[in-house]
């Protein structure tokens, strides 16, 4: 992972090795170019919905949140979300 612009990051096998890394390195000296952002959902879900959408457009969501690396009842959640924001 590293190209040049810093140190190359320490493979860690547990989430022990990596809360006791980051809270001893100093990050600006690693090499963080390879690293994608993360989403995280804490809140719970209550509601279920269920509905039938056509093959041709089931198909182009999940290859859209593939792309982007999520579930694509996450992207289909995300859309619901910003349309009722508007």
């Amino acid at each position: 992972m590293s190209n040049g612009k810093g140190k190359q990051m320490p493979v860690l096998h547990s989430d022990e090795e990596a809360e006791a890394f980051v809270d001893t390195a100093d990050l600006s000296e690693y090499d963080l170019s390879g690293f994608k952002p993360v989403q995280f959902e804490f809140e719970k879900k209550s509601a279920q919905l269920n509905m039938r959408l056509p093959e041709a457009l089931l198909s182009a969501i999940k290859a859209k949140a593939q792309e982007r690396g999520i579930p694509y009842t996450r992207l289909i959640r995300e859309v619901l979300e910003k349309t009722v924001a508007k």
